[in-house]
């Protein structure tokens, strides 16, 4: 396995703020995976995955321990996902005024400047690879450079279908062509390509947004040679099916694996997914050494995250469909000039509030309306925090509200409703739902009011008491 070495990590990671104080902005490299959980890090825990590369980017750097996502209008969570990190706004604002696949900026439809795009009016070069999925015309006005820009949602590894960099930010169809590179090596050499060729004269963000570890699971044989299901211990919270229907149990994602679930085929599937997250651990350190190369390490930013988590077998799920923890939160690390090395927050946070934490640090004012928070407080002050709770939605069948302590989950499908009530810090792994104890008949009342009054905050318009949930218009 290739891991950069402590001492070339000290040099991206150790702080620099002199060359700050000099005048010179700072720069970002932001590295991006697809589907990896919140915990499938070494480093934090999880000892049955190697990953030495993210694992000193956590010793390192400043870990936030419960960043979420705020869910999804649609199946493929990593669409809005990706959308609400880029523009800093809510599920509902990007879903109506975002996620069409080439929104134009016009009255007809509202324009969300996107943090790179902003960054890019205020004299950066911003540089994109990797899984985009939110339009060509978004990606367009984001980035002023980029290379194997992969348009669609997941791809077999080995033929990812890509488009070169159009400086006129056209992109049809006609000019897209098929990599043969396996995804993580294929986006990880562009972002080499780039530091070593970039353009000097200007500070940069650099985009690395990687399709591993979202299944197809096809790690290549080195990596997938390493995990055996002998190894393997099937989750606390596995269930062979989910106790109720959810709304989405017959979607791609849980049909990957017949029904019930069984210990050995949850096994395979978490040893494959794990093979994945290897791999993509693999070619960030590539990158990573690419940026110490560079001679830019001091005066850099990293950013490491994820899209949204993944099931793989709790609760009788496999998806992230859902808005257990498992889906919902995703690892998030910040190190550069300045940042905490070696701590964390387990402050509650979204991974949309990268967006004007990015912004801040360059220097950049964030739009009026924005709704994300900057995580600088945090940073300052791993004590400190920024939300008291966080809201989480799926389509228009699950609706939850968590606080430090407490989580609850409501759910209509088609007018059949369950309740599920979670204490998080007894019960973390969401196995033991309090919902139909009198003892918490009004703290489930508080929640849900609390619930309904951010949902109507951040855009959402659906009535909790209503009979069936209307659907989302597309």
């Amino acid at each position: 396995m290739r891991t950069i070495s402590r001492r070339s990590l000290l040099q991206i990671l150790s702080g620099a703020l002199p060359s700050l104080a000099q005048g010179r902005k700072p720069n970002f490299l932001f590295l991006f995976t697809d589907d990896q959980r919140f915990n499938t890090l070494h480093a934090l825990g999880n000892k049955e995955v190697q990953t030495p590369n993210m694992d000193n980017l956590v010793r390192h750097g400043l870990h936030f321990s419960h960043a979420a996502i705020m869910g999804g209008t649609v199946g493929a969570i990593c669409q809005p996902s990706r959308a609400m990190l880029m523009t800093g706004r809510t599920l509902f604002q990007v879903h109506d005024h975002t996620m069409a696949a080439n929104p134009p900026a016009g009255e007809s439809r509202k324009y969300y400047p996107t943090f790179p795009e902003l960054l890019r009016r205020n004299g950066y070069e911003t540089f994109g690879t990797g899984k985009w999925h939110n339009g060509t015309s978004m990606f367009a006005r984001s980035f002023s450079a980029g290379e194997n820009i992969f348009f669609g949602g997941m791809s077999d590894h080995l033929q990812v279908p890509v488009h070169d960099f159009d400086p006129a930010g056209r992109y049809p169809r006609a000019a897209q062509r098929v990599a043969k590179t396996f995804s993580s090596q294929l986006f990880s050499d562009s972002a080499i390509r780039y530091l070593k060729q970039r353009n000097r004269d200007k500070p940069f963000l650099a985009y690395v947004a990687y399709t591993s570890p979202h299944d197809p699971r096809m790690a290549p044989a080195r990596f997938a040679r390493m995990y055996s299901t002998r190894d393997i211990q099937v989750p606390e919270n596995f269930l062979p099916r989910h106790p109720f229907d959810n709304g989405d149990l017959k979607l791609r994602d849980e049909v990957l694996a017949p029904f019930p679930r069984t210990p050995e085929v949850i096994k395979e599937h978490i040893a494959g997914y794990y093979a994945m997250i290897t791999e993509v651990d693999y070619q960030i350190g590539r990158v990573l050494a690419a940026l110490v190369q560079s001679g830019e390490a001091d005066n850099t930013y990293v950013i490491f995250t994820a899209d949204n988590g993944l099931a793989v077998g709790q609760h009788g799920l496999l998806g992230k469909q859902n808005l257990y923890d498992h889906s919902m939160r995703v690892p998030l690390v910040i190190a550069g000039p300045g940042v905490k090395k070696g701590q964390h927050t387990d402050g509650l946070c979204y991974l949309m509030d990268v967006c004007p934490t990015v912004l801040e640090l360059a220097g950049v004012e964030p739009p009026e309306g924005i709704a994300g928070r900057s995580l600088r407080p945090m940073m300052k002050d791993p004590e400190a925090s920024i939300r008291e709770e966080v809201v989480m939605a799926y389509r228009h069948y699950q609706r939850g509200i968590r606080t430090r302590k407490w989580k609850l989950i409501l759910y209509n499908v088609g007018g059949e409703k369950h309740t599920q009530l979670f204490d998080m810090e007894c019960d973390p792994l969401e196995r033991q739902d309090l919902s139909g104890e009198a003892a918490h008949a009004a703290r489930i009342t508080e929640l849900r009011a609390l619930l309904a009054q951010r949902l109507k905050e951040y855009g959402d318009r659906t009535d909790l008491d209503a009979a069936v949930w209307p659907a989302f218009r597309d």
